[in-house]
């Protein structure tokens, strides 16, 4: 599964972009007549960067039927007439031998309706370029700020943030739940016998994290071989989502995949102790579902706040609830991709997520010790503090 699934991803892009290719190809060939004058020039310039071959014809009486019967024949995918209604309202006529997609309508309208637009305003002396593209807004910023949501650090902030919430969070489960199943099976009655109970639960750790670690691997790789490869065969198949492009800007660099790393690397330790315990102190799947229940909420706590932490990265709260360990690995590396948060900050995180490790492992290790031969009632917090105490 963990190669299975980057080819299966795989198959679902190259697939049917090669499938569209070779189904568009023929109609990707247009004829543009223009009884304007003036849109024919602006229009083919416009189609040809979005990936239509484009035929200028010049208006005659006879041209419709001569291109119809070209259409008819299979030589020409389609012509489009443009008059003055175009000029007008943006209205012309695709002439077609079948219906075309929604996706190549919306872009040959919104094609015909720019270049009226730009006629029209051009004939005003408008600068149409800067008015067209948007426009610009200049901010200037009396303090430092960091990137917002619609930004490609932003991006990467919030998807960097989903991923560790979720490979934190399934792989630390994971250790849950192969040590209640050893519990269960009574498997762990004869491992424990030939090693200390400490070392059965950090080899538990060291073994599911090595697997989440390998499949974080191949995963990453995988994604920057369809990043590199997959958007410039989608972008030939589909010229008119040349857009995507844009997605390259929030790729990480290697510094920020080894910081997102690290976040892994620590968050996996600090849930996978206390996953571990919980699994140790519950006989049955029904107990530990509702058992795991708070210390699910402390990942989902700063799952919840990535978005107003990205947007307001230097608040009060922001910084705060960066540097609370449990809250760390993914507020944190939102603060740090966004560029927000500085160095100090970032290393007084990490050292603090180590003594939260060292702690938990403590803690975690005693009632793993007493838990895992423990059968029947879940034990009380009065309980879990006795094993604490005593083991």
């Amino acid at each position: 599964s963990t190669l299975g699934a980057p080819l299966f991803m795989s198959a679902l892009i190259f697939v049917p972009a090669y499938l569209a290719r070779r189904g568009e190809e023929a109609e990707r060939s247009l004829a543009l007549v223009d009884r304007t004058g003036v849109l024919q020039e602006r229009l083919a310039t416009r189609l040809d960067e979005v990936g239509y071959r484009v035929r200028r014809e010049a208006w005659s009486d006879q041209i419709v039927a001569t291109l119809s019967q070209e259409v008819k024949d299979g030589d020409l995918g389609g012509f489009i007439v443009l008059d003055d209604a175009t000029l007008r309202a943006g209205e012309a006529v695709l002439y077609g031998a079948s219906r075309p997609s929604t996706l190549r309508r919306v872009t040959l309208r919104g094609a015909i309706t720019q270049v009226a637009l730009e006629s029209q305003l051009q004939a005003q002396g408008v600068d149409v370029a800067a008015l067209l593209g948007g426009g610009e807004l200049r901010v200037e910023l009396l303090a430092g700020d960091a990137a917002g949501m619609d930004e490609p650090q932003g991006v990467l902030a919030f998807v960097g943030a989903f991923l560790l919430y979720l490979v934190i969070l399934l792989y630390a489960a994971s250790v849950m739940r192969a040590t209640l199943e050893e519990k269960t099976s009574r498997v762990v009655e004869i491992v424990i016998s030939s090693m200390k109970p400490w070392q059965l639960m950090l080899g538990k750790i060291l073994g599911v994290g090595s697997v989440g670690l390998t499949q974080m691997a191949v995963w990453v790789a995988s994604a920057a071989v369809l990043a590199f490869t997959a958007l410039p065969a989608i972008m030939a198949a589909r010229p008119e989502l040349s857009g995507l492009q844009s997605v390259a800007a929030a790729l990480p660099s290697p510094g920020q995949l080894v910081l997102l790393l690290a976040f892994f690397l620590f968050g996996y330790f600090l849930f996978s102790g206390m996953y571990a315990a919980v699994g140790a102190m519950c006989s049955s799947e029904e107990e530990a579902q509702q058992a795991q229940f708070p210390v699910t909420m402390l990942v989902i706590i700063p799952a919840v706040m990535v978005g107003p932490v990205i947007q307001q990265p230097n608040s009060l709260l922001a910084v705060s609830m960066s540097l609370v360990p449990f809250f760390s690995p993914v507020l944190m590396w939102s603060r740090a991709a966004t560029g927000a948060a500085p160095l100090w900050q970032i290393g007084l995180s990490f050292a603090l997520m180590a003594v939260a490790i060292l702690a938990v492992a403590w803690v975690a290790g005693r009632i793993y010790r007493v838990g895992i031969l423990m059968a029947g009632k879940r034990p009380t917090v009065p309980e879990l503090w006795r094993w604490v105490r005593e083991a």
